[in-house]
């Protein structure tokens, strides 16, 4: 059902609050052909009432004659920034940027954050922006879970279906996700809520299986029967299943980029407040499964690029997939244990869950 805008704005200003902006800041609003209208005028509201000099600039889109999916991520690297230096330098000289066109897995993004412009993307509906309202406590729970991957070695992940992956980590850093924009040159996406890191190219090694109920992203699909995937030396090396696993297979093919079946990134959802059967709610293209990707205990991981953290690899193919019931091990020292997340707040949560669910 739809929200106010009375309660839209409220949550901008919680998020803008939290995001440190300042009376007299300049922002600037990025959006798109697809831009939620109400998510743009209540950003402009709130922003304007904080009393920040807000701008909006307005591109046209890139890349859907390219794309199988009308999913904004499911084509990286193009965007409408690409040269485009005037609409660059607008969002180099504002303190704050509220993508609400989806910028991201770009150079333009990099080089904008670089100037220390904060970078905060909203393009979910604007029901679910007001349920995930992020916290202080959201950033101080992904902040511990980010120092205890920053302190290991080896990351790895197993399940009753029969995943065991391991990835050796320590080349790239652990980036925290908590929907909000507290630093210079920071960005991050409302909603969120979950850790991840990049494992050391070429050291990712074994299997991991779909199981029933774990998720296809951007193809936002429940899986219904498994689908094995077998990884050596840090790609996908092959995908054996059914009907899905040939979905899959064909829509990954048609990016025509060896680079697509590298491993990315992967880590584990924080968010008790997302829901892992949101998509049986909502059309697929109302949406870009936020949900998924941060409900509490997932593991998360991806197939594609790593020049978000830092990398060199960059493809247009990005495979997102959050699975159930996985229990992740930092050296040997479990984090989330049959989808459980091991700090006090999954343990109180788990112990409160009726039983047999």
């Amino acid at each position: 059902m739809s929200v106010s805008d009375i309660d839209l704005i409220q949550a901008w200003k919680q998020v803008l609050t939290l995001s440190m902006l300042e009376r007299g800041q300049i922002v600037t609003v990025l959006t798109g052909a697809d831009t939620h209208p109400q998510t743009l005028r209540c950003a402009i509201a709130a922003a304007s009432d904080m009393g920040a000099r807000v701008n909006r600039l307005d591109l046209p889109p890139v890349n859907a004659e390219k794309s199988l999916s009308r999913d904004s991520l499911a084509y990286l690297g193009t965007t409408p920034l690409t040269g485009n230096p005037a609409a660059i330098a607008a969002l180099k000289a504002s303190d704050l940027v509220l993508d609400l066109m989806t910028l991201l897995f770009s150079p333009e993004q990099h080089d904008i954050l670089s100037s220390g412009t904060k970078i905060l993307l909203a393009v979910e509906p604007p029901e679910v922006l007001c349920r995930l309202v992020p916290t202080e406590a959201d950033r101080a729970r992904v902040l511990a879970a980010a120092q205890r991957i920053e302190a290991a070695h080896e990351f790895r992940v197993t399940s009753k279906a029969g995943t065991d992956l391991r990835c050796r980590i320590g080349e790239f850093p652990a980036i925290s996700e908590y929907g909000f924009v507290d630093q210079p040159g920071r960005w991050d996406h409302w909603p969120s809520g979950f850790v991840l890191t990049w494992p050391d190219e070429g050291h990712s090694q074994g299997q991991v299986v779909l199981d029933r109920g774990d998720i296809l992203l951007p193809l936002k699909d429940y899986v219904t029967d498994p689908i094995t995937l077998t990884i050596e030396n840090g790609y996908v090396r092959r995908i054996q299943g059914g009907l899905q696993a040939d979905i899959l297979k064909e829509y990954m093919a048609a990016y025509e980029d060896p680079e697509a079946y590298a491993v990315s990134h992967i880590g584990w959802g924080l968010q008790p407040r997302a829901h892992w059967s949101m998509l049986a709610h909502y059309n697929k293209e109302t949406h870009i499964g936020m949900d998924a990707r941060a409900f509490e205990g997932n593991f998360l991981w991806s197939m594609g690029p790593n020049n978000e953290a830092g990398g060199s690899r960059t493809t247009a193919c990005h495979i997102d997939i959050p699975m159930r019931h996985c229990t992740v091990t930092l050296d040997g020292e479990a984090t989330v244990i049959d989808g459980v997340v091991q700090d006090a707040s999954g343990l109180a949560r788990a112990q409160r869950r009726p039983e047999g669910l």
